[in-house]
């Protein structure tokens, strides 16, 4: 029988990335915590994580048993609270797309709030690559991501939107409807590296002889907004992202669009189907 301590250490591995952090959460040392993983490899007879210079990584015996392991200890703590006569507050677990805007998320928030007052959500931040992990290993329970084309598998399609220009509101193109590329020629750009389509506006902008000079690469699309609007550059962002001070003419020939895509995990939960509805209408 595998004890309990053994997948609370484990879960606390993939969660944390590293032994050293797991082992500070679990309170206890590193080589202990790697002799409960060893342990607990022997005993499911085969291996969980690959260890790599940099991170812990999962195999694929260990996706698996990670889904397991999260249910089993979310049954246990359950069980605990209902016989101790802890009234568990329902949570459900919600991934977000990091490109999501800030202002869409909050309107979410605030629908589900008023929809399911005594809901706990928990937001993680990530790519569509990394929350598609997360959803595998059952670390989240809802993923709100976007996907180029036509969505797969058991992803809901919520709507679809093309990516614009954004521009300082007093740039002396902001007023026009729609640009071409080559009119940002000699133009001082931003970089919003977390921009899904990334490889794609780059490549065309290539395309047409122009290679900007870049005066911010940032993770945080608000602060390239931001930027955006003090006069620092231009950006291309999906036509969701408004800012005060900020035009967002379209970009001929860069027709691109994404999709933004709601993804279930295989547990369903209380007080998931409030915030099913929450996103549907807030951003369907």
């Amino acid at each position: 029988m595998i004890e309990r301590y053994l997948l609370r250490y484990f879960l606390a591995v993939i969660d944390s990335g590293t032994f050293t952090a797991a082992a500070a959460q679990m309170n206890v040392s590193q080589p202990t915590l790697s002799a409960g993983i060893a342990k607990l490899e022997r005993e499911a007879g085969t291996t969980l994580l690959r260890r790599t210079s940099q991170r812990v990584e999962l195999t694929e015996a260990g996706a698996q048993f990670a889904v397991h392991a999260r249910r089993i200890e979310r049954e246990f703590n359950l069980a605990a609270a209902a016989v101790g006569g802890i009234a568990q507050p329902a949570t459900v677990r919600l991934g977000v797309l990091t490109t999501i805007a800030s202002g869409e998320l909050a309107a979410l928030v605030a629908q589900i709030a008023a929809d399911a007052p005594g809901l706990t959500v928990e937001l993680v931040e990530g790519s569509a690559t990394v929350l598609a992990q997360h959803l595998a290993r059952g670390r989240i329970d809802l993923a709100l991501s976007a996907v180029h084309g036509e969505p797969g598998g058991a992803a809901e399609a919520l709507r679809s939107e093309p990516y614009l220009l954004a521009l300082p509101a007093a740039h002396p193109l902001a007023g026009e409807a729609a640009l071409p590329g080559e009119a940002l020629a000699g133009e001082t750009m931003i970089v919003r590296r977390s921009c899904e389509a990334l490889s794609e506006t780059s490549r065309y902008f290539t395309r047409r002889g122009i290679r900007p000079h870049f005066a911010l690469r940032t993770p945080n699309d608000d602060r390239a907004l931001a930027m955006v609007a003090a006069g620092l550059g231009a950006t291309v962002v999906p036509a969701s992202h408004r800012h005060p001070g900020v035009a967002n003419p379209a970009l001929i020939g860069f027709d691109l669009r994404r999709t933004l895509v709601l993804v279930r995990g295989e547990d369903a939960r209380e007080g998931m189907a409030a915030v099913v509805d929450a996103v549907r209408g807030c951003l369907g």
